[in-house]
């Protein structure tokens, strides 16, 4: 299958084009983006990208942990599950499969709507857009998806089309190492999977806490460059969930995922 190479390059945590794109973006996004911030249903998506991706995505709510979600994935039945990735005319579709870290991540918050009613909530690293669109299911007051492909944030689009939702404003920068927002929660699925990456991650995160109080979610499902990093020794496990056989046998034969809640001590440690 033509795009495994690439999914196992991410879940096992390889030196990938993915990592070095959110380590070299600087946070301009491209022209057709600067208008596209907050988007209403059905506006500014490229009637060529939409058809593309209609015709090479399934939508589907089965196989994984939060069936209530309906999305555009890439499935075994479609075309370029098969065909050469570079036939493929768009940067890597890594938003187009539902990550574990994701579904724990997103299965969590339908299930406990506490967790974000009435709060700001950016979910960075966004991708499909699951864990955002489960957000706004569970009525938070605002809601900011994250991605550095902009193709990602068309993707968002068509899944908010799909669960009947006005679609959420979607940015499309690097935002790690900006200056730190002022979110009530930040949720991040499947980003620990590349050292670099992950610091830069630790130091924003610290970064958001100290300056805003934010509270912030982590879906993984135990990658090896997640657990061992120094991240690991101030999280809090939350809940952990076990994956569907669809699910377990897309990611190499993983078999749970975990929520957790970081807790960063009020060390020495730079931030």
């Amino acid at each position: 299958m033509a795009f495994r190479g690439w999914k196992r390059l991410l879940l096992l945590g390889g030196q990938n084009t993915f990592a070095k794109a959110w380590r070299r973006r600087r946070g301009v996004p491209s022209p057709c983006w600067k208008r596209c911030c907050h988007w209403s249903a059905g506006e500014s998506l490229d009637p060529e990208v939409r058809a593309f991706l209609e015709e090479n995505t399934e939508v589907t709510s089965s196989g994984h942990l939060t069936p209530e979600i309906r999305l555009r994935l890439l499935t075994p039945r479609c075309r370029f599950w098969r065909e050469k990735p570079d036939l493929w005319p768009y940067g890597d579709p890594f938003w187009a499969i539902y990550w574990p870290g994701g579904q724990a991540l997103s299965r969590y918050i339908l299930d406990n709507p506490r967790v974000v009613k009435g709060r700001s909530v950016l979910d960075l690293g966004s991708g499909c857009g699951a864990t955002a669109i489960a957000a706004v299911m569970s009525g938070a007051s605002q809601v900011l998806a994250n991605d550095i492909d902009p193709i990602a944030g068309m993707a968002m689009l068509l899944n908010c089309e799909l669960n009947h939702l006005n679609p959420f404003p979607i940015t499309i920068k690097n935002i790690i190492n900006s200056e730190a927002g002022n979110w009530d929660l930040i949720v991040l699925g499947d980003m620990f999977y590349d050292e670099q990456l992950a610091d830069g991650l630790h130091r924003w995160l610290r970064k958001c806490i100290r300056m805003h109080q934010t509270e912030v979610l982590i879906g993984d499902p135990g990658r090896h460059q997640f657990l061992s990093h120094r991240i690991h020794s101030q999280l809090h496990k939350v809940i952990e969930y076990s994956l569907p056989e669809y699910t377990r046998k897309e990611n190499n034969g993983l078999t749970s995922s975990i929520v957790w809640s970081y807790q960063p001590s009020n060390s020495s440690e730079n931030c």
